[in-house]
């Protein structure tokens, strides 16, 4: 199917599927409950999700296929978003070019920064990387302003000229963003019993290019480039040897992987028309190197799990606070109830990262292929256990 063998065909479907019942898979506990704000069925978070796994994909082409490590991406993502915002500025509010307009603006940043990083590798790759990403952040906060907006980002404004749109609308006020006159903002609820869940359009549109995003991963993996670009991973030194010019194809991924965190970039533009220094910063590089390596870097599904793992614990576990505490545990004495809120709250709340920080610690130590090496490792665990189930039952054929 598409060109995949079976096992590659049978993720993709499984992946499509989690997509698209997503609003009922992440709302599992009823509106109004004590759980409820474990819920991530909510269309802002849902399209971070999404947004960042393709980020995480195309950063895993590079890291997880060839090695080479990035420390610079945000400022593709930070170039796809402010290319996004000034198509919306410029041109009109739909969507589909202010994304193709990120992807190719990317691509030619990560053309000019790949071809002066790829020089060098290791240590002194990464190094270059960020200083671009750092030089990047920098001049957007000054010799960049008139296109940046400096700190205050770059947003849109009734004065905007939009040639192939409208200003301003019949009341007066800022056109949101669409897709062919179809608001990205556009969301539809269902009530089910004492369950809500939200149909966000933005949302599927996010979700449609992940799945697309995806797909070409899976290709470029399965592919003689991906190929070529493994061998790059495991020992460049003795393809060079061999007279293998390798760096056309760590150029390659590299500007793929560019275009990947553009794309992201012009998605986050188009769900929200605001662009910011702050998507370049390096922190944000590090997030996507956090993502990769926890999901399972050089895997296919790895990338996005670790994104939507960070997502997840960046805006539910950050909403807990010591009220929140207090009526979970309210059911303990007053003294061991103030004890236990007090030993948990440093890891909630704003100290999100310190919980984040450790089970990445956890799982780098004792899962280095990540969450996916988990799941694999759960799976033997089963499958040996069943075979070891049906062997004790099985009845014993005496020999002839």
């Amino acid at each position: 199917m598409f060109g995949l063998d079976k096992k590659d065909t049978s993720l993709l479907i499984i992946v499509a599927i989690l997509t698209l019942f997503a609003p009922f898979i992440l709302n599992p506990f009823p509106t109004g409950s004590a759980m409820a704000q474990f819920n991530a069925g909510y269309p802002d978070l849902m399209q971070r999700f999404v947004i960042f796994g393709i980020f995480a994909i195309g950063f895993n082409i590079l890291f997880g296929l060839t090695g080479y490590l990035s420390f610079g991406h945000a400022a593709f993502l930070g170039a796809g978003s402010y290319s996004a915002v000034w198509m919306f500025k410029l041109i009109g509010m739909n969507v589909i070019p202010a994304i193709v307009l990120s992807v190719i603006v990317a691509g030619l940043f990560a053309l000019l920064i790949g071809f002066v990083s790829l020089r060098r590798s290791g240590i002194y790759f990464s190094i270059l990387t960020l200083a671009f990403a750092q030089m990047s952040f920098n001049l957007a906060y000054s010799v960049l302003t008139p296109i940046t907006n400096g700190e205050t980002g770059l947003q849109l404004t009734l004065e905007d000229p939009r040639i192939l749109g409208v200003s301003a609308t019949s009341d007066g006020s800022i056109p949101v963003t669409n897709l062919f006159g179809l608001e990205m903002r556009s969301t539809f609820e269902l009530a089910v019993g004492p369950w809500a869940f939200q149909f966000n359009a933005g949302y599927y549109l996010c979700a449609l290019i992940m799945l697309a995003a995806f797909y070409l991963s899976i290709r470029i993996f399965r592919s003689p480039f991906g190929m070529m670009l493994r061998a790059v991973k495991s020992n460049q030194q003795r393809m060079n040897y061999t007279g293998l010019n390798t760096r056309p194809y760590t150029l390659a991924a590299f500007v793929i992987s560019g275009m990947y965190a553009g794309l992201a970039g012009g998605l986050m533009a188009s769900m929200d028309p605001l662009a910011g220094a702050e998507r370049m910063q390096w922190t944000a590089s590090g997030e996507v190197v956090l993502m990769t390596i926890l999901g399972g870097a050089g895997t296919l599904i790895g990338p996005v799990l670790g994104a939507g793992f960070i997502k997840y614990f960046e805006n539910i576990f950050s909403k807990i606070n010591d009220n929140v505490l207090h009526s979970w545990f309210s059911f303990l004495p007053d003294g061991m109830e103030d004890a236990v809120v007090f030993l948990i709250h440093p890891f909630i709340g704003k100290g999100w990262h310190l919980t984040l920080g450790i089970l990445f610690m956890l799982v780098v130590i004792f899962l280095p292929g990540g969450l996916v090496e988990g799941g694999q490792r759960i799976k033997g665990w089963l499958s040996g256990r069943k075979a070891k189930d049906s062997n004790a039952s099985g009845k014993t054929n005496p020999a002839e």
